[in-house]
């Protein structure tokens, strides 16, 4: 390796990068290798538990649902090993609940699906709110407010299926069906 690429990879930013979907990974692996990152991949929350404790990203991008797990786990342990990680929540199941717990797990940005390579570079790198985001006039839907407070609880019960089913009086196959279903357009 010459002295340039050996320059070049020591000072670009380190980045976890860690979403169930293999193809949606890679593509944004590349784009992000593009855009100057050292990008380190994962599939599930174990490998990315065990990358982040041994690359010590700067910058990490967790999808909320990994498989059948919380991404939301992750975003503690990696607040935990590091304070200053910047990290972004990626989903295609966004909720109230899950942005709040993500912020408060450290997150400093909540995305939804799709989102794009320069969406997710531009949430990494603000630090401040946005005071100029649309209040909507109509009020959320039932379904979507149903959708909302089904994750409430699940978030509240730590992601614990069977517990949040308990709590709501309902039978477990039935609430992960209703999870399962993408949220109700607002």
């Amino acid at each position: 390796m010459k002295t340039e690429e050996i320059a070049e990879t020591i000072m670009q930013p380190c980045l976890l990068l860690v979403d169930d979907d293999p193809t949606f990974c890679e593509v944004l692996r590349l784009a992000l290798v593009r855009r100057g990152f050292e990008v380190h991949a994962a599939n599930d929350v174990e490998a990315g538990m065990a990358l982040a404790e041994t690359v010590d990203p700067e910058y990490a991008v967790v999808d909320l649902r990994i498989g059948y797990e919380s991404g939301l786990a992750l975003v503690r342990r990696l607040h935990e090993l590091d304070a200053n990680t910047r990290i972004v929540m990626l989903t295609g199941f966004a909720s109230i609940a899950t942005a709040v717990e993500a912020i408060k797990l450290g997150a400093v940005h909540y995305l939804t699906k799709p989102a794009d390579a320069d969406e997710i570079m531009a949430a990494l790198h603000r630090d401040e709110g946005d005071d100029s985001v649309e209040i909507k006039e109509k009020p959320l839907s039932v379904r979507r407010l149903e959708w909302e407070h089904l994750q409430k609880i699940l978030m509240e019960h730590g992601g614990n299926i069977s517990a949040a089913a308990r709590a709501l009086g309902m039978h477990r196959r039935t609430l992960q069906r209703k999870l399962e279903k993408r949220p109700v357009k607002e």
